[in-house]
């Protein structure tokens, strides 16, 4: 069979129970089900170290923090006396990899890379991204298209709705829909695919959307899609359990969080589900110029975000936490010539093996840190047992074992722990480290025992244990920077 052409389509913050076609009975996404038809839904995927720039280091190296030096939104620097370049650390990108298997390779949207518009090895390579700075924005592919093309809408401070104080206020885009930075990217990557037609080799395409990440500010009509009442309040456990993961609250004040109440999270998830239910569309536009080339049935789509959206479970908003609302994933794979249609797999798979699908599919098979999830989508298995981290070893370390049906978490900042049955436990209610002392010491000693490798040795006490600290509370403070794109960095302007 001839290597197939592969497109990798993903949303930022998207958690894995906002789509319809994984049981969602409110949002709206006919496309994202139309792809979840095509092919298989992984409903146990992860997330490794659910933050921007950490997860996209591991899709575009199918490398664990652990090689990548990437254990948060940070520059990638190594641990443990590991090699200064990334490459050494992991190998080439993966754009890179395809190229070398004959393939062109096109990159739109948002790669959150640090620093920002780092090469990653695709031949087109237009950027999409979160502005910090003047320099950033004369960069930035879609803010030029906005500053050349539709000078009317350059006067707009933040192009992709306002943040900070604003993060979870429910907006509308100052944008008609065409303009939004959602459909540049459709539009930009349906031509790049309808283009290759022409080119005689296959395509890796790579489609990142930078939403429905907050500020959530969908274009009319989908501002006014849902009504608030129908959406759902947050899902909160004991408080004391909920903020054991002391980031938590310190991440709440950050940004503006720390006092929103059920109305105010009804009212921002309507919102949230707008700005899902408009990238659907624009999704939409990607799998008709698939469809329309001719060689669908040989098409590998996989669709996927970086991690998800606390939304208020647990009394925590955001994500680099290990609860699912922030660590699970959606993650569908098709593949009609290869991968039966409507099909629905439990086995666990993670970002890491988004690197092997795409290798291996090509003929070139590598998977890195990740297991072969090709296989596992005929019949095989995925990650017996999966390990995440956050944060580099140190004072605010922590980790996840996911096995089974079991969750544990450890936390170094006070050694705290918790154990989960989520089978039995869906929302992860019920903490189980006092009830179940020798299941806990087993998950400990194996998180440990992941720990036992360069780049995470620092995790380690000199016996070979999890190390904790003494409990630090961080200090509270707020994000006040508005667009330092056009020079305003906080509530006021000097003159």
């Amino acid at each position: 069979m001839p290597q197939p052409d592969i497109l990798y389509v993903m949303c930022d913050q998207l958690r894995y129970d906002c789509i319809a076609a994984m049981g969602n009975p409110t949002v709206q996404t006919p496309n994202l089900d139309r792809l979840a038809a095509r092919g298989m839904i992984f409903d146990n995927a992860y997330s490794t170290c659910p933050v921007c720039v950490a997860a996209r280091c591991t899709i575009m190296t199918g490398c664990e923090p652990y090689r990548t030096g990437c254990y948060c939104n940070e520059r990638p620097a190594p641990l443990d006396g590991q090699p200064e370049d990334i490459s050494a650390r992991c190998g080439p990108y993966l754009a890179s990899v395809l190229r070398g298997a004959g393939y062109h390779s096109f990159g739109v949207g948002k790669f959150h890379t640090v620093p920002l518009f780092e090469n990653l090895g695709f031949d087109v390579h237009l950027c999409t991204e979160e502005l910090w700075s003047p320099q950033e924005r004369a960069q930035d592919s879609y803010a030029r298209f906005i500053r050349d093309e539709h000078p009317e809408f350059d006067f707009i401070e933040q192009l992709h709705g306002e943040r900070t104080d604003m993060y979870y206020m429910p907006q509308t885009s100052p944008l008609p829909a065409e303009l939004t930075v959602e459909g540049y990217v459709s539009r930009r990557a349906a031509e790049l695919i309808r283009q290759n037609r022409a080119d005689g080799r296959p395509y890796f395409g790579f489609v990142s959307f930078i939403g429905p990440h907050p500020p959530f500010a969908p274009p009319l009509p989908y501002n006014r899609m849902y009504n608030p009442d129908e959406m759902p309040n947050p899902v909160r456990g004991n408080l004391t359990c909920d903020h054991m993961d002391e980031q938590i609250p310190w991440m709440n004040r950050l940004i503006w969080a720390d006092e929103l109440n059920d109305f105010s999270a009804r009212e921002a998830r309507a919102r949230y589900y707008g700005e899902i239910s408009y990238i659907d569309s624009c999704i939409g536009s990607l799998l008709d110029a698939v469809e329309a080339g001719g060689n669908a049935g040989n098409t590998l789509i996989c669709f996927f975000s970086d991690h998800g959206e606390m939304f208020g479970d647990h009394h925590a908003w955001q994500k680099e936490c290990f609860f699912e609302a922030a660590c699970r994933i959606p993650f569908l794979v098709s593949w009609p010539k290869r991968i039966p249609a409507n099909a629905r797999s439990h086995e666990i798979a993670a970002l890491t093996d988004l690197f092997g699908i795409a290798a291996c599919a090509a003929g070139i098979p590598e998977l890195r840190d990740g297991a072969d999830i090709l296989a596992a989508a005929q019949g095989g298995s995925g990650h017996e047992v999966l390990t995440a981290v956050h944060m580099r070893p140190g004072q605010h370390f922590k980790m996840m074992v996911r096995r089974g049906e079991y969750k544990y978490i450890f936390m170094a900042n006070g050694g705290r722990e918790q154990l989960f049955h989520l089978g039995q436990d869906r929302h992860e209610l019920h903490n189980l480290a006092e009830e179940q002392p020798e299941l806990l010491r087993r998950c400990r000693g194996f998180a440990a025992q992941y720990c036992a490798r360069d780049g995470l040795r620092g995790a380690l006490d000199e016996n070979g244990a999890l190390k904790s600290y003494p409990f630090v509370c961080r200090p509270a403070e707020r994000i006040r920077q508005f667009d330092a794109s056009r020079g305003i960095g906080n509530f006021t302007v000097s003159s």
